[in-house]
């Protein structure tokens, strides 16, 4: 082995490492925040959400909104906060100190109950870690790419206890390179990062699988939801966008416009407490058959323009879980109208997740990953990966049959 090769060894052992330390770390904080903004000492953010009073469902995600607002605001006149793609592809060192604060800001906020995926920040933190451990090293720009793409991706497994579907995530979304060297580099990062962060995480599966009775024919009908992803998944992706697009700028406004998106999922908590958080809640109870067809309408609702009110307000944080919970919803309401209205049965979990993936499909643009990921988060039987994984491939198909040949994609 020569030098370049060992030190590249080294460096993916550090990388697993310092993802699962910043996994951890986020893990922490994040129940930290969400314990006191609701004041509860056990159980889940649905419970706490669910145990608080009016006051402190309304009040704590403001103040926190206000916080994270005069965060970003002092952040952002000093320094542009980069993409963490930019970062990673950008040569030199990362603006690390900066990643690290607005990524320590994302945690707050979601912890305040703010509709945003908590992905961003473990993500982000992992990757100016592993910058950091990995300075002293000769790495080529190839090298240090390929290892601060899997610190990405590994952060994300460690928060999860998803060892596949952040290698994945690291192959197919930040790096987009099936090259062994990257491959190897992913499975080997996200199990040493998911194993450091155990002792916080417990390796606890995100979902609980309630283990109903299940036909073989979901696989048709996971096909046959491929449409309605396909339109939930490009409304979401457009909502985003634009709200994006539109975003308040890097002035002190920051600070009244996200305490007001705080303030609005705090007043509608009251009546749907799922609502809060990166989409866990809506997660659960989707795979737990607990919502009415009412609620799973107004959560397909609501979900997706809370999280576009944060960014409109000028927020930043992971799309993913809102994603997923909102392609859940939806899948909800498909499969408790069928229920309802028609002799025909259907799995209330299996029929949400499934419209999760084909969701997470069209936002990500990765059917391979989202099936796998969907998976991994509720472990249920093995041969559901081929549900989620048909669900996930027809929409992603069909996206890419409706769109102008120049724009066609191959997966990836």
């Amino acid at each position: 082995m020569n030098r370049r090769d060992l030190e590249f060894a080294c460096a993916i052992m550090a990388i697993g490492l310092l993802a699962g330390l910043a996994g951890a770390a986020t893990t922490l904080v994040l129940h930290a925040v969400e314990h006191l903004t609701y004041h509860y000492s056990f159980g889940t953010l649905l419970d706490g959400v669910s145990g608080s009073s009016p006051v402190r469902r309304a009040v704590g995600p403001m103040i926190g909104g206000a916080l994270a607002g005069l965060g970003w605001w002092l952040l952002r006149r000093r320094n542009p906060v980069p993409s963490l793609t930019d970062a990673i592809n950008a040569p030199g060192p990362m603006q690390r100190l900066t990643l690290t604060i607005d990524a320590g800001l994302q945690v707050l906020l979601v912890g305040a109950g703010a509709s945003l995926g908590r992905e961003g920040a473990p993500r982000q933190f992992a990757a100016a870690l592993g910058d950091l451990g990995t300075s002293r090293l000769a790495l080529t720009a190839s090298d240090r790419r390929i290892l601060l793409g899997c610190a990405a991706g590994a952060g994300l497994a460690a928060v999860y206890s998803v060892p596949m579907g952040g290698a994945l995530f690291a192959i197919q979304i930040v790096l987009r390179s099936w090259r062994l060297r990257t491959v190897g580099t992913a499975l080997i990062t996200s199990s040493i990062a998911v194993a450091v962060a155990a002792p916080v995480t417990r390796l606890d599966v995100p979902l609980h699988w309630p283990n109903p009775e299940l036909s073989y024919l979901l696989t048709g009908f996971a096909i046959l939801l491929a449409p309605l992803a396909l339109a939930v998944g490009r409304g979401f992706n457009r909502l985003m966008d634009h709200a994006r697009a539109h975003r308040v700028g890097n002035s002190w406004l920051l600070i009244p416009a996200i305490a007001a998106a705080g303030l609005s999922i705090g007043v509608l908590s009251h009546w749907w407490p799922e609502l809060p958080g990166n989409g866990k809640s809506v997660l659960t109870v989707s795979v737990a058959d607990g919502l009415t067809l009412a609620s799973a309408g107004v959560i397909l609702l609501l979900k997706p323009l809370l999280t576009a009110l944060f960014l409109r307000a000028g927020a930043v944080g992971g799309l993913l879980t809102p994603a997923l919970a909102t392609g859940a919803a939806m899948g909800s309401v498909v499969a408790i109208a069928v229920n309802t209205w028609t002799p025909v049965t259907v799995n209330v979990p299996a029929v949400s997740l499934a419209c999760a993936a084909g969701v997470l499909a069209i936002t990500q643009s990765a059917p391979a990953w989202a099936a796998l990921f969907v998976w991994e988060l509720a472990h249920p039987p093995l041969w559901l990966l081929i549900v989620f994984a048909a669900a996930a491939a027809g929409a992603y198909l069909l996206d890419n049959l409706l769109k102008p040949r120049a724009e066609r994609k191959p997966p990836h």
